[in-house]
């Protein structure tokens, strides 16, 4: 295992290429000149940011972003016979970001978090015990937490702006956002992305519970494609098979360790709050780190 750096946090000067947004987590660049809304190739760096509940946490964790690149990359591989995806090159980056960099096609995206969930946690659960449903799907009663859905379930949300929150929705309401064609090829595709990635991550002893995949337009041709990041800790929520127990959450590989201890007595921190949330201590840092090198090692099978 790699020993860590220090945190990328800020967006670095790269030249040839402008820097054009910055995200929770990643900064998009596109070729120098070009006009953001019609360059039809990108440059995406994974900082080693950290976020939750909206708000950007301090410090980074160090490496997250050359371990969210390593781990989507794989999974592009992986996916890449169900559908087209936007990245192009890993290795034709500028040396400054290298191995946190991906050279991806230029998007429209659509404004839509697809949402896979193949068990019950998060918000899913809330909306499940305020009515007996999520995304518009009925579910049996008597489920617990983490209780297992077979076959997963498409539960789609919006996609905030900055400074607002994604809003649970039904598969009805992203139909009358979207139209029937768009959606129906949405939710067809996020279920087999699930589906199949379930699989491979049962083979190495990991759970996926759910995942949020975006999907955009190439600016070049049209084609809808898979885009952003996909299937890492940051958007998925992967438990450890040996310790699943229905009715607790398992230990986490993912961003939730983060938030359980922001929630907890421990921080001091209400979400909800006016106030910012607090310093990650030390301890924290180190153990999501070891969380997501853990989980880069079992779903990849390569040393960090």
């Amino acid at each position: 295992m790699s020993t860590a750096t220090a945190p990328l946090i800020e967006a670095p000067q790269l030249p040839g290429w402008d820097h054009v947004v910055s995200g929770k987590v990643r900064e998009l660049y596109v070729p120098a000149g070009v006009a953001p809304s019609r360059a039809e190739e990108v440059l995406v760096v994974a900082t080693d940011r950290i976020s939750a509940y909206d708000h950007s946490l301090q410090p980074g964790i160090p490496d997250k972003g050359r371990l969210l690149t390593g781990i989507s990359r794989f999974w592009f591989a992986q996916l890449e016979d169900l559908v087209p995806h936007h990245v192009l090159s890993a290795e034709e980056v500028p040396e400054a970001v290298s191995g946190r960099a991906l050279r991806c096609r230029g998007l429209d995206m659509v404004p839509l978090e697809c949402i896979a969930r193949g068990h019950l946690t998060g918000s899913g659960l809330a909306d499940y015990r305020a009515g007996g449903s999520v995304g518009g799907h009925v579910l049996p009663a008597g489920l617990v937490e983490a209780s297992r859905l077979e076959p997963a379930i498409f539960t789609p949300s919006t996609k905030a702006g900055p400074g607002e929150h994604d809003e649970n929705i039904t598969v009805a309401q992203a139909r009358e956002l979207l139209g029937e064609e768009l959606t129906g090829e949405l939710e067809s595709l996020t279920l087999a992305v699930f589906e199949r990635a379930r699989r491979i991550a049962d083979e190495r002893g990991i759970i996926l519970a759910d995942t949020k995949l975006e999907f955009g337009r190439s600016r070049l041709d049209g084609t809808l494609m898979l885009g952003d990041e996909v299937l890492t800790p940051d958007s998925s929520r992967f438990w450890s098979a040996d310790a699943y127990v229905p009715g607790r959450t398992p230990p986490s590989l993912d961003k939730q360790f983060v938030r359980d201890w922001l929630t907890s007595a421990a921080s001091g921190w209400h979400r909800g709050s006016d106030t910012a949330p607090p310093t990650l201590p030390a301890e924290v840092v180190e153990q999501t780190r070891a969380r997501y090198v853990e989980a880069y090692e079992r779903l990849t099978g390569e040393s960090f």
